[in-house]
């Protein structure tokens, strides 16, 4: 026989049985605005009939350099969960509720085993978001990553109502900040924390690499509900704190952040240290504890609490530009940041 497919390198066999093998991961994400299953060249969804006016959200991400830690240490049930948390809770920033989702999974060569485990995790993930698993790509590109490495892409589409979206012209001076609080570094940073492992050397502490790898949190559970409360709300990803927190807020506002309200979690303590890193590079790159924040009245600061399923604490307030800078808090709006 002359050249095949699967002699250059993909099998289209193994393609298929992955399918087969996610297809109920898939259909327990399954919403009622589903037409038709998974598999077809393209997925078909009406708009959920509660919306008067929907709008729809997007979003896209990846799980970043993370995945080199998940495949020299045959990780690869939290990445999944991962993919799905960087983009439904962007999407969940504008005050969106997760309602489709995509993947793309690619690799030199497909093991069905590791890319199952993975897409299990991402139907976890979509499980926790209340968003429906429709579809995705599988790549099988030999000669373009070497061994067992693989790259993870998500897409997401969002709803929400025209007259409830979320936007940085909401929030006001002298509104509260609530931070809830991080499972870990998420997705974000990797690259550093890498550098960090590689100076430090075999990382072989099991509670150490459990806490880096621990799977980003989904927070649409416990925010979506508070929609109404709210008047600003920031998913802190990649840029960390400093980043992140006013993107939520107009050019005239700042954020002043008590970095005493909450105990930093350990591993931020221990990168830190071990990377010599300094404090402003520390909320640059990290979430330092704090995944998501939400801005709110004062007035609305209780029942928020009331209702709140995560962990949470409030972390400072919203000012007007050129507030002064306290010893431990952290000033920053849309061109500065200071620290006191």
């Amino acid at each position: 026989m002359g050249l095949t497919y699967r002699k250059a390198g993909v099998d289209i066999d193994a393609g298929k049985e992955l399918v087969q093998r996610i297809k109920d991961a898939a259909k327990r994400t399954h919403r009622p605005e589903l037409l038709g299953d998974i598999g077809g060249f393209a997925s078909l969804a009406s708009l959920p009939e509660k919306y008067r006016e929907p709008m729809l959200v997007t979003g896209t991400d990846g799980v970043g350099t993370k995945l080199a830690l998940a495949v020299a240490h045959n990780m690869h049930d939290g990445v999944g969960q991962d993919l799905v948390a960087m983009c439904v809770n962007d999407v969940l920033a504008v005050g969106a509720e997760p309602f489709l989702f995509l993947d793309y999974f690619a690799s030199g060569k497909l093991d069905v085993v590791i890319a199952e485990r993975v897409i299990n995790g991402i139907a976890h993930g979509c499980e926790v978001a209340g968003c429906a698993l429709v579809g995705g790509e599988t790549a099988e590109m030999p000669g373009f990553y070497q061994g067992q490495d693989y790259d993870l892409a998500g897409f997401c589409v969002g709803v929400v109502e025209r007259s409830e979206v979320i936007t940085s012209d909401s929030v006001a001076s002298e509104d509260i900040l609530i931070g809830l609080a991080s499972s870990g570094p998420h997705a974000n940073g990797f690259s550093l924390i890498r550098s960090v492992i590689a100076d430090f050397g075999p990382l072989n502490d099991d509670n150490l690499l459990n806490q880096l790898m621990m799977p980003t949190h989904i927070y649409v559970p416990s925010v979506l509900p508070l929609v109404s409360l709210v008047t600003g709300l920031a998913h802190i990803t990649g840029g960390g704190l400093i980043e992140n927190i006013p993107r939520m807020f107009s050019s005239s506002l700042v954020a002043n952040i008590d970095l005493g309200a909450w105990e930093r979690p350990s591993v931020f303590n221990w990168l830190q240290r071990q990377g010599d890193i300094d404090d402003r590079e520390m909320l640059r790159t990290f979430n330092c504890g704090i995944g998501f924040v939400i801005a709110c009245r004062p007035e609305n600061v209780v029942h928020i609490f009331e209702q709140l399923n995560d962990d949470a604490v409030v972390i400072g307030r919203v000012e007007s530009l050129g507030a002064p800078v306290k010893k431990g808090h952290l000033v920053i709006g849309h061109s500065s940041a200071e620290l006191g």
